[in-house]
C-alpha cells in the first residue's frame, strides 16, 4: 500500500472510527453497481452523513492526493462509481434528509441521499411531486450528477431543468452554494448547470433545492399495441407535433414485450408497443384521449387503463423492463445503450440499428423514452465468448455513431462515466479540450473520479 494512501487511512481512521468501511464486502459493493462494466474496486468506504463530513473528506484526500468517487446509491449504469485507480468511495446515502418544503413556492431543499420515492411520499399530502421518474431507485444527488431524466422528460424536463440550487464540496474541500430558490438569475456563470451532469468529477453535490409541480387533476393511461414499429415510431411523432397534453410515452419492441411477459407475469399482446399517459385538467386530457386514438390509426389494440390502480400496474411493468431484459439471459448485465436524437430522426434512428442487429446474433430488445427521442437497446452478451463481444460492441458504436449524424447524443441520460468516453471526442470535437481545462483548474490533481468522462 502506498505511502500517502495508508497516511489517509490513519487520518481518516481517527476521525471516521468505524465508518471508515474497509472489508472485501464494502469495497466490492462500492466498485461494482449495475453496470457491464469489470467491477474496479476502491481501497477503502466512508459513510458520511453530512456535507461537513464530506469536506473533511476531501480536504484530507487533497493533502495525500488520492482519489475520490462520491456514491449515491450505486445504480449507475457506465462505471461512475468505479474505481480505476482505487482511493476513497464516499457513500452519502445516510445523508437522506428532507430539509425544507415550501410548498408556496413550490420548491424543496434535500439532501444528496433522499431519493426520487422518499420525496415524493413525503410531499404526498401537500399535493405537490418531483417528476423525474426513472426506472432505478436512484438518489437526487445521483441523478443531478449524471444529468439524468426518465419517462417524464417529455413534459417536464431532465434534472437540468430542475434544480433551482445546490451545495457543493469543492476538491480541496471549499463548500460552496450555486444558485438559489428564485426561478431565474443573470447573476454571474451558472455554476449549477456546470455541475448538473459533471458525475463527481468536478466537485460533490451534498444537497439540492428542486423545482415542484402540482399533482395534474386528471390522468389516462393508454397501451397500443403496433404491427410495426416504425408505425409506433410514427404515432409518437404524430402525437408530438399535435401537442396533446402528453406526460409520457414510452416504446416497447417484440423482444422487450416478450421478456415483459415472462418477467412480470403478463399476458401482453408481445407486438411494438407504446405506453401513452396524458395529464391535465378532466377535459383536456377527455379531448386529447381521442385526438390520440384518431392518430394511433394503424394500431391493432388500443387500450385504456381503467382504474389508477391498472395504470400503476402497467407503469410499474415498464419501470421493470431492464430486468426482464436480463432476464432473457440470466447472470448477464449486457450493455444498455442510450443514444438520444431529435423526434424527426426517431423512426430513421430505430430502423436502422434494427437492421444491423438483424446480421448478428444478439438479443437486443428496445424500450425507450420516445417522447423525447431517447430509446435502449439492451445487447444481451456473454463477456467470454469474444464473438458476442465484438458483435455487441459494434452494434452499440454503430448506434451511437448514427445518432451523432442525426444531430444526436450518445447518452441522453446515462451519463458517460467510463463506458462512453471513448465516443465524446466525434460528438464535442475541440470543445472537449474545454471540458479539460475546466476540469484541470478546478481539480489540478485529478482527485475527483478520475478518468471518467475523459481522460487527462
Amino acid at each position: 500500500m502506498p505511502d500517502n494512501l495508508t497516511a489517509l487511512l490513519n487520518a481518516l481512521r481517527l476521525q471516521f472510527s468505524d465508518r471508515l468501511l474497509t472489508s472485501d464486502a464494502a469495497r466490492e459493493h462500492h466498485g461494482s453497481g449495475e453496470s457491464h462494466l469489470p467491477p474496479a474496486w476502491p481501497d477503502a468506504v466512508v459513510m458520511v452523513t453530512s456535507t461537513q463530513d464530506v469536506s473533511d473528506v476531501l480536504t484530507a484526500c487533497t493533502k495525500h492526493r488520492v482519489p475520490v468517487i462520491p456514491f449515491g446509491a450505486g445504480s449507475s449504469i457506465e462505471g461512475q462509481i468505479h474505481a480505476p485507480h482505487g482511493g476513497i468511495s464516499i457513500d452519502m446515502s445516510a445523508m437522506d434528509h428532507i430539509v425544507s418544503v415550501q410548498d408556496t413556492d413550490m420548491d424543496c431543499t434535500v439532501q444528496c441521499g433522499v431519493t426520487r420515492q422518499a420525496l415524493n411520499e413525503h410531499l404526498r399530502a401537500t399535493g405537490l411531486f418531483f417528476p423525474v421518474d426513472l426506472g432505478a431507485h436512484a438518489t437526487l444527488g445521483g441523478m443531478a450528477a449524471t444529468r439524468a431524466s426518465g419517462t417524464t422528460t417529455v413534459r417536464y424536463g431532465s434534472m437540468r431543468d430542475l434544480v433551482l440550487g445546490m451545495t457543493v464540496v469543492m476538491p480541496d474541500g471549499e463548500i460552496i452554494k450555486t444558485g438559489g430558490r428564485a426561478r431565474k438569475s443573470s447573476a454571474g456563470y451558472d455554476l449549477t448547470r456546470l455541475m448538473i451532469g459533471s458525475e463527481g468529477t468536478l466537485g460533490i453535490i451534498t444537497e439540492l433545492t428542486l423545482r415542484l409541480f402540482g399533482i395534474p387533476e386528471a390522468s389516462q393511461t393508454v397501451m397500443c399495441s403496433f404491427y410495426t414499429i416504425e408505425d409506433a415510431t410514427q404515432t409518437v411523432v404524430m402525437a408530438l407535433q399535435c401537442g396533446l397534453a402528453l406526460n409520457r410515452i414510452e416504446l416497447a419492441d417484440a423482444l422487450q414485450m416478450r421478456a415483459t411477459n415472462s418477467y412480470s407475469k403478463t399476458s401482453l399482446p408481445e407486438r411494438p408497443t407504446l405506453w401513452i399517459e396524458l395529464t391535465g385538467s378532466a377535459a383536456t386530457v377527455e379531448n386529447d384521449i381521442v385526438v390520440l386514438e384518431g392518430l394511433a390509426e394503424t394500431a391493432l389494440r388500443f387500450e385504456h387503463a381503467q382504474t389508477a390502480e391498472a395504470a400503476a400496474k402497467l407503469w410499474r411493468v415498464r419501470h421493470d423492463a431492464l430486468y426482464a431484459s436480463r432476464a432473457l439471459r440470466p447472470g448477464i448485465k449486457g450493455i444498455s445503450t442510450d443514444v438520444c436524437v431529435p423526434i424527426s430522426k426517431l423512426p430513421a434512428c430505430i430502423s436502422a440499428i434494427l437492421d444491423v442487429v438483424a446480421t448478428t446474433d444478439i438479443q437486443a430488445p428496445l424500450v425507450g423514452h420516445v417522447g423525447d427521442g431517447n430509446f435502449h437497446l439492451v445487447l444481451l452478451y456473454d463477456p467470454e465468448n469474444e464473438v458476442e463481444a465484438k458483435q455487441a460492441y459494434h452494434i452499440n458504436s454503430s448506434l451511437i455513431e448514427m445518432a451523432i449524424e442525426m444531430g444526436g447524443t450518445s447518452t441522453g441520460e446515462h451519463g458517460v462515466g467510463l463506458g462512453k468516453k471513448a465516443y465524446l471526442p466525434n460528438e464535442h470535437g475541440p470543445a472537449l479540450g474545454v471540458m479539460r481545462r475546466i476540469k484541470r483548474a478546478l481539480d489540478p490533481d485529478n482527485i475527483m473520479n478520475p478518468g471518467k468522462i475523459f481522460d487527462l
